[in-house]
């Protein structure tokens, strides 16, 4: 079945809800995220970053799942923030600095929205 969906901007699309071709598209979104993830980090002059899809899709389902669906986007983003500073810094490369910033956000949505190392403010940390 095939129908179409009116987006909040005005603009109309198609879609499809038959289940053949569902591996299919799943692959042409793959290929299309690859291109725009390509053209993105080309774009912003971030040459030195091999994305991981992969780890992406875990900390937005994670944070998603933990607290709300606001927060994949928005961990996403810190995560990529806090790597940039830590890249910068010139003690780590910038995948390593995306996987370490990545692993402290994934311990925080085990706890989910409350709890975690976290809770207790700043008594603990240095800072």
């Amino acid at each position: 079945m095939t129908g179409n969906i009116e987006g909040t901007d005005g603009t109309t699309s198609t879609s499809s809800t038959s289940g053949t071709g569902d591996a299919a598209s799943g692959a042409s979104e793959d290929q299309e995220l690859s291109q725009w993830t390509q053209r993105l980090t080309q774009a912003l002059q971030i040459l030195d970053l091999d994305l991981d899809q992969k780890l992406v899709d875990r900390l937005s389902d994670g944070s998603a799942s933990a607290v709300n669906r606001g927060a994949g986007p928005v961990t996403a983003l810190l995560v990529g923030y806090a790597a940039g500073l830590a890249a910068r810094s010139g003690n780590t490369t910038p995948t390593e600095a995306v996987q370490s910033a990545a692993e402290v956000a994934l311990r925080l949505c085990e706890d989910g929205a409350d709890g975690g190392p976290d809770s207790g403010g700043w008594s603990s940390t240095g800072q």
